[in-house]
């Protein structure tokens, strides 16, 4: 049998609306009132329509977000991290908006909360101004999943995640600066949006400076090679040309040599060429060892920058040695004069050559390249300098002017009976060439030796 019961209102026992027809529009409950399902009951047609209520607090730090919520948050004054529920249910959603339109600047990321993130266990960084994202609960296997943004295609790793060498941050990228061997292991490759290549820095160990000899101009050591490149062109580096684009890399180890410099030759016999310094490497980019300068009328040793030649026609070793493009250094001077030898070359810029005259003094080693802007140093900071030549020396005794090394870690060269100087450690810089009169002097004169830095965004 079928019951019907017509009415247009439900009223309860105070004369309140508890159901109303009006139209076709049918409403339940009063002003006030709570609509609850019974224990155990279910519903259906009444299903997410993927709205959230949207939460009036704005989001200035780091929480943990509840489903069925939206946040408008506001990174202007730094990061932040909001974690997503640790114990969610399919179908679970969560929104958020870039409230000051900063995520490029300061970014947020998802904490995926112990879930997986489209089927990776990795948390997600959003950088794209202006964002609004829901995320939606799909099942243990795929976990959390954007449903209406249409700029990321994948969560996880937005950027690039990396361990070895000594980790300092500057700004929005991670450095990492090896001084000696050591393993770049990228974990996980960013995407497009975030990173996937990074900077690199390689720079070879220097050469050493001539050794003394019985009166001779001793030409000073070669820096050592540099192979440096930049995901951003043109490069703040300056000269661009020497600068190659970014190295796109892949989730694996990367071993890293880091070359040491050519060994202190004060003590060679006449007609010995400074030791050239050691080669560095990463991935497939190798930075050759500087090459030693020589004595009176022999030519320098080539490597990524040549060694000066000695006094009396001895010519500079050759740099850039092995070719490649763009180049790694310069070649060294020529010792044209018969009392001034030839300064190391350098990065940037050639060798000086000495001239026929002992004044003016020339022999000055080539200069380097200041990396400070890109590698996290201050500009113009020592720790900045890469890629110095060593300056020469001048024959004959008794004291005598000082023949600069080149800016980037070139040792000096000095006039017989003064003290040359080694190039500076983790420069690549090339040692000043050692005068002498047939007595050792004070002081050293070999090559600094090399460094590799790689920096990437993270943020």
């Amino acid at each position: 049998m079928t019951s019907t019961i017509k009415v247009n209102t439900i009223q309860n026992t105070c004369g309140a609306d508890i159901i109303k027809e009006s139209g076709n529009t049918i409403t339940l409950g009063a002003s006030g009132d709570t609509v609850t399902l019974a224990s155990g009951a279910s519903q259906s047609g009444f299903g997410r329509s993927g709205s959230v209520n949207w939460q009036t607090s704005i989001k200035t730090a780091d929480f943990t977000a509840v489903n069925g919520e939206g946040y408008f948050i506001n990174t202007t004054s730094g990061t932040i991290t909001m974690t997503l529920p640790s114990s969610p249910s399919v179908g679970d959603i969560v929104s958020f908006k870039d409230y000051a339109r900063t995520f490029s600047t300061n970014a947020l990321t998802v904490g995926r909360g112990g879930s997986n993130m489209d089927g990776n266990a990795l948390d997600s960084t959003f950088t794209t101004i202006g964002l609004t994202g829901t995320l939606i609960y799909m099942d243990a296997t795929k976990g959390w999943s954007l449903i209406n943004d249409d700029e990321t295609t994948e969560l996880g790793a937005s950027y690039i995640v990396a361990t070895g060498g000594t980790i300092t941050t500057s700004g929005n990228f991670k450095i990492h600066t090896f001084t000696g061997p050591g393993t770049f292991t990228v974990c996980s490759v960013g995407s497009p949006s975030g990173s996937t290549a990074v900077d690199y820095l390689v720079v070879a160990g220097g050469g050493a400076g001539g050794g003394k000899n019985n009166g001779g101009g001793v030409g000073g050591g070669g820096a050592g090679g540099i192979r440096i490149g930049t995901v951003c062109q043109p490069s703040p580096l300056s000269p661009s040309p020497l600068v190659a684009p970014g190295h796109t890399v892949s989730a694996q180890g990367y071993p890293i040599v880091v070359g040491g410099g050519g060994a202190c030759s004060t003590n060679s016999p006449p007609g010995t060429a400074g030791t050239s310094g050691s080669n560095s490497s990463f991935s497939s980019f190798t930075a050759t060892g500087g090459g030693g300068g020589n004595d009176a009328a022999d030519n320098g040793t080539p490597g990524g920058s040549g060694g000066g030649g000695g006094e009396a026609n001895g010519v500079g070793g050759n740099g850039n040695t092995p070719s490649v493009s763009p180049p790694q250094g310069n070649n060294g001077g020529t010792g044209n004069s018969p009392s001034i030898a030839g300064g190391g070359g350098g990065f940037t810029e050639v060798g000086e050559s000495s001239e026929p005259p002992v004044t003016p003094t020339k022999g000055r080693g080539g200069n380097g390249i200041d990396a400070g802007p890109i590698f996290g140093t201050a500009s113009g900071s020592p720790a900045g300098n890469f890629g110095g030549g060593g300056g020469s020396s001048v024959g004959g005794p008794g004291s005598g002017p000082t023949y600069p090394g080149g800016t980037g870690g070139g040792g000096i060269g000095n006039a017989p009976g003064q003290a040359s100087a080694s190039g500076v450690a983790n420069t690549g810089g090339g040692g000043g060439g050692h005068g002498s009169s047939g007595s050792p002097n004070g002081g050293t004169n070999g090559g600094g030796s090399g460094i590799v830095i790689i920096r990437y965004k993270f943020q």
